[in-house]
């Protein structure tokens, strides 16, 4: 191991975080002053900001009906003084919540000395907070699943006084797009979030008072398919899902007049339904729509719907009606393009210059019927056009299990098709898909003229708040990082995707492995923990679990094995780490009970060899059963883990793990030569990855994986599981130089040769790419993008005290690689900003450490050094 030589010169304690103590960033269900909160005891948090070291020793929650109340101390619940630390909490009041009721609450908390800090007040808002609470009906027309073009929707309905407040309920299966008087409501976009159709759907909540007006409103709304009622054919068999029905919606609109008086509109058979321009949609396809057979004012008041059909009231496609508190799918960038290609007046191709997931937009004129469509791909060939074969190989646009003939409809793979009215200017953007696209060619049945004025693009993803960044005086890093962000939002599109135009499908070990880079940039709560329901939901009566969630039927068995199944185990885990919330794993542990004695059933002569194993690999591979039976250890480990946690028997699984460590050695593990199977560099560092090595013996594990990594001239020669297991323990046992020499490698295999070699904006699916040659390559994957969460860990030194869950004790461990002048690292806990920097001046390193109050950290510099909340300056002489 690498003796380090730092020398502590001075410990400088700066100054203050902020002038006054205060108490902060109140949020009810990690969210700000939300809408919708549906759950009997929802978590309210807060952080506070500390003129020095600060430590909660208490807390006291007021809550009431009425803003004044709370000021007053009159309050529908009053907790008692809380001695603890704790700064998320769950309401634990007498009283259950009421649905459609407004709450006002703050918090008060107490110092190490005693002395008190109120915060201002807060509000959160209930929904729905039984099912029987809905007064609405389930509505579709009559047709049946294999109608391609969309249901439409309206009612018209009297705003006769003032109005106070009006609250819009709505869900909509696949996706809804809901308008008042014309107007859209809301931001969000393919919305609600994907889920098992049959076993859970979500609504959300809008302030929709500003649209109303005196007088006649009307109510509008058009249905898309998304994955409830998925037209096209690929090898995951969406359309034949037990849940495909249909597209149908629920709604309420909730009016309070300013005299008191309430009103409420639902959703029946008194809606109104036709079809019309929107002729086919589909996910992984597109949309098609024909601006010919648009009926002009339909949405607004005053429109003859006397010809339009009744709607049918319908049966709840789910038992589970809930709210949806995650951030939605929203429109978050504009991109223009930065160049065209013009092959004649009826084929033009845009470069936008990135790889993202979204959308395009295009303004243009022409004849009446002129057919446009936007072919959206990642790649060009040769001779410019888009080139989509990387991607396409799974969609199957020949193959039509409809017993009825599409309606003018356009099932090609991520093409949108647009028929023009000739009524002017005219402007296109499809509701109910989205791509994952770099070039869009844009084909024309007639003659027209297109510049980059007339096309712009939207990055669309779940609207998740950011939370860390990092940059180095590298900038092959900083552009490695950038692009791990860019894949880790294109593949957050209501569950954490693999790929935005393949497959859009949320396979489990992807999401797992980047985990840790999601989440020390982005506040991702909320998604993760709406995906561990889906996990619940996902889970068959025998307790296998897919290697895709959500999915039908598609996917489950012992194909994919452990790496894939810790899902369950990961996630929870990872949530309790960075928020100190056990939320998911109380929600999940039942499912890994059942799990767990599903996956006994694969065992042979102790271990499991089934499984996809270290997935991508460069050139050597790493023995499945290998793979398998560690992650299978890991996932009994966590599970005595969860067991203690939750005051549960843990000595079944701890016993499992025990038998499990040592079965894998006695087949795998030879200690003369301290390798592990045949000494890959996945074998090597999953094996300290997860713990089974031997006492005594990881140093020499550590240092063989080292020597493997050398062998290869500092190059990467691994897949998935060692993209995350390599870094990690070669920093972990004293060879961080080695891995960031590996790590900023610029040719192949590299991150380095992707981003500079290639280009690249994103993070490719496999490590060498050959257009035409590898036909399942997608060019914007996340699950080879931890190498982020190593920057912000080992380089700026940003760690969870797995001891202390939730940052709130924070390890500060930085490393000063050689060839790095500066590094800057942050990232906002739960308990709020924590932020390293580092830069070389001569010989020395000038550190600057922030701690947020309420917390203390561990900085280890050579020696360790406990600190308080505070800005605090280390310098340290590399010479000595």
């Amino acid at each position: 191991m690498k003796k380090c030589s730092l020398i502590l010169l001075v410990l400088i304690v700066t100054g203050s975080l902020q002038a006054k103590t205060k108490v902060v960033n109140l949020r009810c269900e990690y969210m700000v002053q939300p809408l919708g909160i549906d759950v009997p005891q929802p978590r309210l948090s807060w952080e506070i900001q500390a003129t020095k070291s600060f430590i909660q020793t208490g807390y006291q929650i007021r809550i009431a009906s009425r803003e004044e109340l709370v000021r007053e101390g009159n309050c529908d619940w009053i907790s008692d003084k809380v001695l603890s630390k704790q700064n998320v909490v769950p309401y634990t009041g007498d009283n259950a919540l009421l649905s459609h009721h407004t709450y006002y609450w703050n918090v008060t908390v107490w110092d190490q000395n005693g002395r008190s800090y109120r915060s201002s007040i807060a509000r959160f808002e209930t929904a729905k907070m039984k099912i029987a609470d809905w007064k609405g009906r389930w509505i579709s027309d009559s047709r049946d699943k294999f109608y391609s073009p969309a249901p439409m929707f309206r009612k018209s309905f009297q705003v006769t006084k003032t109005v106070k407040q009006a609250r819009m309920y709505v869900s909509g299966v696949g996706y809804y797009k809901l308008y008042i008087d014309g107007k859209k409501v809301g931001n969000h976009i393919l919305d609600p979030g994907y889920t098992h159709y049959n076993k859970r759907n979500l609504y959300a909540t809008y302030d929709v008072g500003p649209l109303l007006k005196p007088g006649e409103n009307v109510l509008s709304a058009v249905l898309g398919n998304g994955f409830f009622n998925m037209q096209s054919v690929a090898v995951w068999n969406f359309d034949a899902a037990v849940w495909r029905n249909r597209p149908q919606m629920i709604g309420e609109l909730h009016i309070e007049y300013a005299d008191g008086q309430k009103q409420v509109v639902v959703t029946d058979s008194s809606w109104r339904t036709i079809t019309g321009p929107y002729l086919y949609n589909s996910l992984y396809s597109g949309d098609t729509y024909d601006a010919r057979l648009e009926l002009e004012g339909w949405r607004l008041a005053g429109f003859d719907d006397s010809k339009w059909l009744q709607t049918q009231e319908v049966s709840a496609p789910a038992p589970i009606l809930e709210s949806q508190v995650m951030p939605a799918i929203c429109i978050k960038k504009e991109i223009h393009p930065v160049s065209v290609k013009v092959f004649s007046k009826k084929l033009y191709v845009f470069d936008m210059g990135e790889n993202f997931s979204g959308i395009c937009q295009i303004c243009l004129k022409g004849k009446a019927g002129t057919r446009i469509t936007l072919k959206h791909g990642e790649l060009i060939d040769s001779t410019g056009r888009v080139d989509q074969s990387n991607i396409s190989i799974h969609f199957h646009a020949n193959e039509n299990r409809n017993p009825q003939p599409k309606i003018d409809s356009n099932d090609h793979f991520q093409t949108d098709t647009y028929i023009l009215n000739g009524k002017g200017v005219e402007t296109f953007m499809p509701d109910f898909t989205y791509h994952g696209f770099q070039y869009v060619e844009v084909e024309s049945s007639e003659p027209i003229t297109l510049s980059t004025k007339n096309l712009c693009a939207f990055f669309i993803h779940s609207d998740v708040t950011p939370v860390g960044q990092f940059s180095c005086s590298n900038s092959l890093l900083n552009k490695i990082w950038k692009a791990t962000n860019q894949s880790y939002l294109s593949n957050l599109e209501s569950i954490p995707t693999d790929c935005p135009q393949r497959e859009k499908n949320g396979w489990t070990a992807d999401a797992w492995l980047s985990m840790d880079a999601g989440l020390l940039s982005f506040d991702g709560i909320k998604v993760y923990e709406k995906w561990v329901n889906d996990m619940v939901d996902n889970q068959q009566q025998n307790g296998a679990i897919s290697g895709i969630i959500p999915s039908s039927e598609w996917g489950f068995g012992d194909g994919f094995g452990p790496v894939w199944t810790s899902v369950l185990f990961m996630v929870p885990n990872t949530l309790d780490r960075y928020y100190g919330d056990m939320t998911a794993i109380r929600k999940i542990y039942p499912t890994c009970e059942r799990y767990l004695k599903f996956a006994g059933s694969y065992e042979k002569d102790g271990l499991i060899d089934t499984g996809l194993g270290d997935w991508v690999y460069y050139k050597t591979t790493t023995s499945t059963t290998f793979t398998s039976s560690c992650f299978y250890y890991l996932q009994n480990k966590l599970m005595a883990q969860f067991a203690v946690k939750l005051g549960r028997n843990a000595t079944p699984y701890l016993n499992k793990a025990i038998q499990l460590k040592d079965a894998i050695n006695k087949r795998f593990f030879d200690p003369d030569l301290a390798i592990y199977d045949q000494g890959s560099q996945t074998a090597q560092s999953t094996a300290l990855y997860v713990g089974i090595v031997p006492d005594g013996y990881e140093q020499k594990v550590a240092a063989r994986l080292c020597e493997s990594v050398k062998a290869t001239n500092h190059h990467l020669d691994f897949g998935m599981i060692g993209s995350k297991c390599v870094p990690a323990m070669l920093t972990k046992y004293g060879y961080v130089e080695d891995a960031y020499q590996m790590i900023s490698q610029e040719t192949t295999p590299s991150w380095g040769a992707w981003i500079k070699g290639r280009g690249m904006t994103t993070l490719p699916e496999v490590w060498v790419i050959n257009p035409g040659v590898v036909k399942d390559a997608s060019l914007n994957h996340i699950f080879l993008g931890d190498v982020s969460a190593w920057m912000n860990n080992a380089l700026a030194g940003i760690n969870f005290d797995d001891q202390n869950k939730g940052f709130r004790h924070i390890i500060i461990h930085p490393h000063f690689v050689k060839d790095l002048s500066w590094v800057k690292g942050s990232y906002r806990s739960v308990n709020g900003l924590i932020r390293s920097e580092w830069e070389k001046k001569g010989n020395l390193v000038l550190l600057k450490v922030e701690i947020p109050a309420n917390t203390t950290a561990t900085v280890i510099i050579g020696k360790s050094f406990e600190i308080g909340s505070g800005r605090h300056s280390f310098a340290i002489d590399l010479n000595r």
